[in-house]
């Protein structure tokens, strides 16, 4: 197999993950385009696992795994942040967000 086509498209995934990282407003789509991001890391690793001898056997699947997990996690504390978010504010526009919060006297 060649593996020229899984990483082809594992980097255009990750640049579609990045652009959307970088050009949302919206929270969930920034969650969404980390989790492309995340994606083409799994394709790259299963990828590699499967083209190159490793001295791990399967070890490109084992952090595959372990990549999954974390993304799974992500999403959990991100979109519980997001609805305390919209909660608070009836917004979730990330560009609004104020990074540091002032004392309500000295507004």
């Amino acid at each position: 197999m060649r593996p020229v086509i899984p990483y082809v498209t594992a980097a255009l995934l990750f640049g579609l993950g990045v652009y959307g990282v970088l050009r949302r407003r919206n929270a969930v789509l920034v969650l969404m385009a980390v989790e492309l991001m995340l994606n083409a890391v799994n394709l790259i690793l299963i990828t590699a696992d499967t083209t190159v001898q490793a001295v791990l056997p399967h070890g490109g699947q084992v952090f595959a795994l372990f990549v999954i997990v974390l993304a799974a996690a992500e999403i959990g504390v991100g979109l519980a942040i997001v609805l305390q978010l919209y909660r608070m504010r009836a917004d979730v526009a990330v560009d609004r967000i104020p990074l540091s919060e002032q004392p309500e006297g000295q507004r």
